[in-house]
């Protein structure tokens, strides 16, 4: 069932995905590319690849059309004075690099401490897709996942850590797989405190 679910979401999604129109300029960007490849646009299976281009990239980046912070303006008071850690791990997101515009493929590890309220943990992952679906580096990733957090909940405490793999290392370039990057951002008590902060890496991980 799950599998029929999702293969219903993804007809969905490519229906709604044909319906976004693609200036001429920018399909002749793709053609422009695609002949200083090597390639022939006007060939059979290169003729609608301009558009598939566009959509695609249109998707990946629409981060840019949302503000990730207003997933967090949604928050619960009644939670039974529950006033400890709050983790999500591992979740999986994609983005691009800015420098080459190749697929970064990772994971990351979201914590906070409420002091008065929290989000449904859905949010978290909302908040690092928002930021994720741009153009980024890895680094700034994290730092503004963090920061979002942190501006928005007002916790004693943000600790984000991302794990992912870098296309523009492991396909070109240095040309080497299996290599991944790890980077963390640590806020308030996580930052000041030595035991928040090894309870919290602990609890991810690391």
């Amino acid at each position: 069932m799950a599998d029929y679910s999702n293969s219903i979401a993804d007809a969905l999604a490519e229906r709604e995905a044909q319906k976004i129109s693609v200036p001429d300029e920018v399909q002749e960007a793709v053609r422009t590319l695609l002949r200083w490849a090597g390639d022939d646009p006007e060939r059979e299976g290169l003729v609608d690849t301009p558009k598939r281009v566009a959509r695609a990239w249109k998707e990946y980046c629409e981060g840019y059309a949302e503000n990730p912070a207003m997933h967090l303006a949604r928050t619960f008071e009644e939670v039974g004075g529950y006033d400890e850690l709050v983790l999500l791990k591992d979740i999986p997101f994609h983005s691009h690099c800015e420098h080459h515009m190749a697929p970064i493929i990772g994971k990351a590890s979201i914590a906070y401490m409420p002091t008065d309220k929290v989000v449904g943990i859905s949010k978290l992952a909302r908040v690092l897709h928002g930021f994720a679906r741009r153009l980024q580096v890895q680094e700034r990733l994290t730092a503004e996942v963090a920061q979002c957090i942190w501006d928005n909940l007002k916790p004693h405490g943000v600790a984000v850590v991302i794990e992912a793999s870098h296309s523009c290392m492991t396909a070109r370039g240095v040309r080497t797989p299996g290599v991944g990057m790890t980077t963390s951002r640590l806020l308030g008590c996580f930052l000041d405190d030595p035991k928040s902060r090894k309870e919290v890496m602990s609890l991810m991980g690391y």
